[in-house]
């Protein structure tokens, strides 16, 4: 049997549409959280997951195509694996290692580098339901055991974060403080997969959840490159107060002077330091928020054009139109045309609405 797992790239990426939850309103969200990057780790919501528990024995090897605007997780729980990206050296995956995959590039995971592989959508899947497959494959030497699953962060605050993310990101060992969780974590993943108990599925999908933003947030805490740039802007005490009032409020009629007094700051003093740490003007980066947020939802589908406008704060349709086709380049009533046929939206990255650099 054929299942989600096997399906082409563009059969996957049209399920995962049909299980997007609907995009939240920024205003509304609870902020139980005083800091903005704490706030935007609270809207890390994953949708669209599914996940696949596999046993693969050697000699074995498998083509994934690109799913766009997806991220891919690979935990190895026993054994090991290879991963091969256009471009790059082969990666050796072993028990206990994770893999970000973000964008959902192509790429091919085998049991030894160079090997065969065979396509995605020939696997001879175990559909167990719509957000959980199993997969037996090999030709019956060497076991590895892999969770790997697709997941996307549909809220523009998680699109910006995970388009800084390493490309692949490969967590190879966790600090003391980490380790142990982790370990028992996915060592409970294993069980449960190989078990096969009621709400076995939910355990599995929950648990692999935690671990993708675990991931993010030690990458955060531990990385240098996260140490710059947008990152170090909601790190700042007096810019990154009126960062999470933006986030918080984007329909405000914001000015320069307002958002200087939120920090607590001179409105020249205000603009330089803004600029200096995000690359780029206090309200540029208010434009490019509030597009983030209109992109989302009108992929959601659940507003109308209008709607959404006046909810972002434009007086006007077309003023709104006017400013999504500056950033995106394409008018907003296109952009959910075609989602609505089906195809791949022009201009998928969010970082196109340019909130500062990396």
């Amino acid at each position: 049997m054929t299942g989600l797992w096997g399906k082409s790239s563009s059969r996957l990426a049209r399920k995962m549409r049909s299980s997007d939850a609907h995009i939240p309103d920024p205003a509304k969200v609870a902020h139980p959280l005083g800091d903005p990057l704490g706030e935007i780790l609270h809207l890390l919501k994953l949708t669209g997951t599914f996940y696949c528990q596999s046993d693969l024995t050697a000699p074995w090897g498998i083509d994934i195509p690109p799913l766009q605007g997806a991220m891919a997780i690979l935990v190895v729980t026993e054994g090991q694996c290879w991963l091969e990206l256009a471009g790059e050296e082969p990666l050796a995956v072993g028990a206990g290692d994770l893999i970000l995959l973000t964008c959902g590039p192509k790429h091919r995971l085998l049991s030894t580098p160079g090997g065969s592989s065979v396509e995605l959508a020939q696997l001879p899947v175990h559909q167990v339901s719509e957000a959980y497959e199993t997969l037996q494959f090999g030709g019956g030497g060497a076991l590895t055991r892999a969770m790997y699953g697709i997941v996307r962060f549909d809220h523009a605050a998680g699109q910006r974060l995970v388009s800084l993310l390493p490309k692949p990101l490969h967590v190879a060992s966790w600090g003391a403080q980490f380790s142990d969780w982790l370990q028992s974590t996915l060592r409970f993943i294993a069980c449960e997969a190989r078990a096969l108990r009621p709400g076995g599925e939910t355990m599995i999908t929950r648990l692999a959840d935690i671990i993708v933003i675990e991931t993010i947030r030690n990458w955060i805490s531990s990385a240098p490159e996260a140490q710059a740039g947008w990152l170090l802007g909601l790190r700042d005490a007096q810019i990154g107060r009126a960062i999470r009032e933006m986030h918080r409020t984007p329909a405000q009629d914001w000015t320069v002077a307002d958002l200087a007094g939120v920090a607590g700051m001179s409105r020249s003093a205000f603009s330089a330091r803004f600029t200096a740490l995000m690359g780029q003007p206090a309200m540029q980066y208010l434009t490019g928020w509030r597009m983030q947020l209109a992109r989302a939802q009108l992929l959601d589908g659940g507003q109308s054009l209008a709607a959404i406008a006046q909810g972002l704060g434009y007086q006007s349709e077309p003023a709104f139109s006017r400013a999504f086709k500056r950033v995106y380049g394409l008018p907003p009533g296109r952009l959910r045309q075609q989602r609505g046929a089906g195809k791949n939206p022009q201009n998928p990255d969010p970082s196109a609405a340019q909130l500062g650099p990396g």
